[in-house]
């Protein structure tokens, strides 16, 4: 977190204002207005002290205290003196910072009138005959006669005969007043058993205490030799700058905070890997659509429609409207398709027309009666639950539009996408109803399951993983499949990095590629690397209404590793 308040010396000033102690600042409201003299007034009190320091020093043939020397004025100011005098060699400090206890108000309190429970006694000991409960809090006060009660119960000073309190002694020691008074006098206390039960009772608080000790520096004077801060024209015509004593810049100071846009860890870490996909010869997928049909998510990718993936409690269905058209040709020069399915400038193309009607019976029928070598599901397809929009699941849905698209023309491809998928999911430290999918898919003749894997190896290495360890695995569009785990060096462990395959006939001859072209798959998540890097913990810090502007704006860049 970053303090309230900043220093704003950008150069030549050689005091140094201190910023008040950090604390949180809650965004997005921001207050625009501000003390306008401030720091002027910071200034103007250090500048008071410099004088009384030059003299205390005077008289003293040995370094001061200042606390001893200063007692009512705070370190704050006699620091802001400090630094300024010892940018001109005139003073040396060194600050000497000390563990304290100090009085909250309550404990002030106490201290001045005494513990509730000796109060409590004290009203019961001048009642003669018992003082009846329900007039303890008129005489006490509430909040007196709540705590001091229960207090005075507990050390035996008091006892209860039916509705009347009776005291058990004559006179008691209110040792919890002694000890805050020992602590008013001396800033400390010795029995760490009371500091425990008073800091538990809020009576008192640990803080620290700084200190200066204070000696003559090198160019000790009694007076501040006014130093200026420009060399003018006039200095330089009349020669007067050769003894003009001007303020050496101070090259420690902290400059003035700018304010400055900030990229998003994700889209830091986005970056990274969208170079590590071009670098290996990818092509990005364009992923505009946040909204699909039920036919583009699940059935193109021979996801059945009983599957528990398209239940209401995983998925969000769209409420208006219901449904969409089948799939069908693009608009002509949409500007949100890839340059991969973009028609050529000059008309010419090689691509072999695409027949959307027979791709939606292809895959009604390899649902239901199964092809292509497959018994399908055997299932009664439905066509309206294939046109219901949902928030997309998953990137998949992408790259089955893409896949599609190649099959115009069939031919070796790498595609990537890097963008945001939703689940009905319950929200807590590692899971958001929202995140982003990386999803990859290499298309060409001749792929092997041991190509894939090889592959996987080049491609994390490319992040700086290179233990790697694949399991069998179940997906409804790939078959083989394999979950990916890689080595965690600060875990200590093998942790879930991804998941992969390669596609299955079913959904890739339904489009028309080839029997014999396979197509790669995998995917992970863009949040989990982004934890890592950053050390988050809870996911909801990351992205959400509870992200801290701060950490965007202070946190680095980020470089993954590689070979």
């Amino acid at each position: 977190m970053v303090s309230a308040t900043r220093p704003k010396d950008i150069g030549k000033e050689s005091s140094v204002i201190l910023a008040a102690p950090a604390r949180p600042i809650t965004r997005p409201h921001v207050s625009l207005s501000k003390s306008p003299n401030s720091q002027e007034t910071a200034a103007a009190m250090a500048s008071d002290l410099t004088t009384p320091i030059l003299d205390a020093l005077s008289a003293s043939d040995v370094p001061i205290l200042s606390n001893e020397a200063f007692p009512s004025h705070p370190s704050l100011n006699i620091k802001s003196a400090l630094d300024r005098l010892s940018s001109r060699l005139m003073v040396e400090y060194e600050t000497k910072e000390k563990d304290v206890i100090v009085l909250t108000p309550e404990g002030e309190a106490i201290a001045a009138n005494g513990s509730h429970e000796a109060r409590v006694f004290d009203a019961v000991v001048k009642a003669m005959d018992g003082l009846k409960i329900t007039d303890l809090p008129g005489i006490v006060g509430k909040d007196n006669a709540k705590v001091g009660q229960g207090n005075a119960f507990k050390r035996g000073w008091i006892k209860k005969d039916n509705d009347l309190l009776r005291a058990t002694r004559e006179s008691i020691v209110d040792e919890t007043r002694e000890q805050l008074l020992a602590v008013q006098k001396t800033k400390s206390l010795d029995d760490s058993k009371a500091v425990a039960d008073l800091k538990r009772r809020k009576l008192i608080s640990l803080s620290k205490e700084f200190a200066f000790v204070i000696s003559k520096g090198p160019k000790y004077a009694r007076q501040l030799q006014k130093e200026e801060t420009d060399l003018t024209a006039e200095m330089i015509a009349n020669g007067s700058w050769k003894t003009t004593h001007f303020k050496p810049y101070n090259f420690n100071a902290k400059g003035a905070p700018t304010p400055a846009g900030a990229l998003h860890p994700l889209n830091k870490v986005r970056q990274e890997f969208r170079s590590i996909f071009f670098e290996m010869g990818f092509e990005e997928m364009p992923t505009n659509r946040f909204v699909e049909t039920g036919f583009w998510n699940f059935d193109a990718l021979f996801v059945p429609q009983q599957h528990p993936a398209r239940d209401l409690q995983d998925t969000f269905y769209i409420a208006d409207p219901l449904t969409a058209d089948p799939p069908r040709e693009d608009p002509p020069n949409d500007p949100h398709l890839s340059k991969a399915v973009q028609p050529a400038a000059s008309g010419a193309t090689t691509d072999k027309p695409l027949d959307y009607q027979q791709y939606w019976d292809n895959v009604h029928e390899v649902h239901e009666k199964g092809k292509f070598g497959s018994i399908g599901y055997r299932y009664p397809w439905n066509p309206d639950e294939s046109l219901r929009l949902v928030l997309r699941t998953h990137t998949t849905s992408i790259s089955a539009y893409m896949l599609h698209k190649l099959a115009a023309n069939p031919r070796p491809a790498r595609f990537f996408s890097i963008d945001r998928v939703f689940r009905n999911e319950a929200v807590d430290a590692t899971h958001l109803a929202e995140f982003h999918q990386i999803e990859g898919v290499i298309a060409d003749f001749g792929l092997t399951l041991g190509g894939l894997i090889g592959f996987m190896e080049v491609f994390f290495a490319k992040m700086g993983i290179h233990k790697l360890r694949f399991k069998p695995a179940y997906n409804p569009y790939t078959e083989p499949s394999m979950e990916i785990f890689g080595y965690h060096e600060g875990l200590g462990k093998w942790v879930e990095i991804g998941n992969s395959g390669m596609f299955r006939p079913e959904m890739l001859e339904s489009m028309g590629i080839p029997k014999d072209m396979r197509v790669y798959g995998w995917g992970l998540s863009l949040e989990r690397p982004t934890m890592i890097k950053y050390g988050v913990s809870n996911i909801r810090e990351l992205l959400g209404h509870k992200v801290d502007l701060n950490f965007i704006e202070s946190n680095p860049a980020v470089r993954l590793e590689k070979e």
